[in-house]
């Protein structure tokens, strides 16, 4: 009775609350969270940073292997939390807990799997990503732990999820956060007082990382959370993982491309030294700590449109998607007019030791801060897609980013105009991605008319 009572009262909340209060309230903690692992991330890059140049650019070939951790969880966790917000609009709870539970086992499944091919073919990975020979053994050091991690890293990113896509935001945050906390104490001592380097950075993540998987797991097991992670509940049917797969797609797209993308990088960077590896990754850290502002307030805005899509309740889908886009695009201007103006002293916090590397960043920064005000757009009509099932869209769009428009850019444009192809090709990547979001948008919005008439009528009738 207790749990039919508790549904009852998160539908209310979702689908009754004013949608600017509803969305900030699951946006703040989302964003939180979002930057705290965004802060963590750049932690060991500006501690590794105070190593050598060469540790720095090292931290930047483990990146993209971080990114296929993270591909890997987000795309179970985003694709059941799709499904289970969906399935809690229509008040189906059974079916929300198979979702739910099917992911998460799994994840672990996946992320042993990533780490014994991992370990076994570990030189030519570390090769594959990008290291080159005067940052390889810094690569190794830091890839090696990292492995270690991966299915604890890869179950927390679907715990994160299901909690988001349940409008638990709240507990996400805690669960996140202390680990983000604790890899800043951390990072410093096992770095240097230990005299660890690379390796010492990886143990903190590690560490972090095992911490918020434990406070993640202990809402649900101490029904802080609504889902039940039963075994129990798994469904070893491929139907539902068809659904997990084909509705998480976007990610698995955007993270997988972005692994890929960071690869690319870090090879056509290698050519002018470990100092444009650096300056790129460090570019990149900042960029993203930044997006993640935008992202985690579109990540707040997923849960409301799924549900109330779920829900049919099509006008606060709109209305949600209005004040999402507005609220995002105001703050990417105002952080990228920010970091335009500070970019030489940002990366003169990481390694003002190398005259080269603050150059090649400065550069960098600041091409990506004048497309930033545009990247509001895509960010958040990629979450409204996939929060409402339409997968085939989603994932085509996430792929513009750094897949469709980065991959050939950072292929071709090197070739034709040296270092500034490097500086510049996501920026441009980022301009052409808006203007295709615009008629997906367009296209996605008359079809949702469409469904509120044919909803309408069904009442009436």
């Amino acid at each position: 009775m207790e749990n039919v009572e508790r549904n009852r009262a998160q539908y209310i909340k979702m689908t009754q609350t004013p949608i600017p209060k509803l969305i900030s309230k699951l946006a703040v903690p989302t964003t939180i969270s979002m930057l705290v692992t965004s802060v963590y991330n750049l932690a060991d890059t500006y501690f590794v940073s105070k190593i050598s140049t060469s540790a720095s650019s090292a931290v930047g070939v483990v990146f993209s292997l971080m990114t296929i951790i993270q591909a890997a969880g987000f795309t179970l966790g985003m694709g059941a939390g799709s499904l289970l917000a969906r399935r809690l609009g229509e008040k189906n709870k059974k079916a929300a807990d198979e979702y739910a539970s099917t992911a998460f086992y799994t994840s672990l499944a996946l992320g042993l799997i990533i780490t014994v091919f991992g370990q076994l073919f570990k030189e030519e990975l570390m090769t594959l990503l990008g290291a080159t020979e005067t940052n390889y053994e810094f690569a190794a050091d830091y890839g090696n732990y990292i492995l270690w991690a991966a299915p604890i890293m890869c179950a927390s990113f679907v715990m994160n999820n299901i909690l988001r896509s349940e409008g638990k935001a709240a507990l996400s945050m805690i669960g996140l956060s202390v680990g983000g906390i604790l890899n800043i104490i951390l990072d410093p001592i096992f770095i240097f007082t230990f005299n660890l380097q690379t390796a010492g950075a990886a143990i903190a993540t590690v560490i972090s990382q095992f911490m918020s998987f434990v406070l993640l797991l202990s809402m649900f097991l101490f029904r802080k959370s609504n889902i039940s992670l039963s075994p129990k509940n798994i469904v070893f049917k491929p139907k539902i993982y068809a659904e997990i797969l084909t509705t998480g797609m976007p990610s698995l797209s955007r993270q997988g491309l972005a692994s890929v993308a960071t690869v690319l990088l870090n090879r056509a960077a290698g050519v002018y030294g470990d100092a444009a590896i650096a300056a790129m990754s460090i570019v990149a850290k900042v960029c993203m700590l930044v997006q993640c502002v935008c992202i985690g307030v579109g990540q707040g805005f997923m849960p409301v449109a799924g549900f109330n899509y779920g829900a049919k309740k099509f006008d606060r889908v709109k209305k949600a998607f209005r004040f999402t886009l507005t609220a995002d695009t105001i703050i990417m201007a105002c952080l990228g007019v920010a970091i335009f103006i500070f970019a030489p002293t940002i990366m003169k916090l990481f390694r003002a030791e190398d005259a080269t590397v603050v150059e090649i960043g400065s550069a960098a920064m600041r091409a990506q801060c004048i497309a930033m005000p545009l990247m509001s757009m895509t960010i958040v009509a990629n979450s409204l897609l996939q929060s409402v099932g339409k997968s085939v869209r989603a994932t085509i769009l996430s792929c513009c980013r750094q897949g469709i428009f980065f991959i050939p850019l950072i292929l071709v444009l090197p070739k034709f105009f040296g270092l500034w192809g490097i500086e510049y090709t996501q920026a441009i990547a980022d301009a052409l991605t808006f203007l295709i979001s615009l008629p997906f948008v367009i296209w996605f919005f008359k079809g949702l008319k469409n469904e509120q008439k044919s909803a309408t009528a069904d009442v009436n009738d």
